[in-house]
């Protein structure tokens, strides 16, 4: 038997003190997991939200378009001048609408740098 009492952990002050620092890292670094889970979440839901409001919203603002148009132009009679006003005035917008989004035609230049003469088709 040796004349020195041993020290018990729990009393010993700087085992106790590294128990507790030991403590307070781990509960930091669970802390900091648990924050970006729940930050993780919380983005998830949000853009979720985001999604679903931006759908909602566009499709009612397209069917409170779409529909009292089509209703009107089906209460039109077709023979007659305003259901063919009605019927050339939207074949020409579908038409400027696709030249409008078709690229521009590519223009070569001539050999002594004026432009070539263009028509339209």
């Amino acid at each position: 038997m040796s004349d020195r009492p041993q020290a018990n952990p729990a009393s010993d002050p700087i085992a106790s003190a590294n128990g507790t620092l030991d403590l307070v890292s781990q509960a930091a670094r669970q802390g900091a997991v648990d924050a970006s889970e729940a930050a993780a979440r919380s983005w998830t839901a949000a853009s979720r939200f985001a999604r679903r409001f931006v759908y909602t919203t566009t499709y009612t603002v397209s069917y409170g378009v779409v529909f009292p148009c089509v209703f009107l132009a089906k209460s039109v009679p077709v023979n007659n001048a305003a259901g063919r006003g009605l019927i050339d005035g939207a074949r020409a917008a579908r038409t400027r609408v696709d030249r409008m989004l078709s690229p521009a035609p590519e223009v070569e230049m001539t050999t002594n740098g004026a432009l070539p003469s263009f028509s339209p088709a």
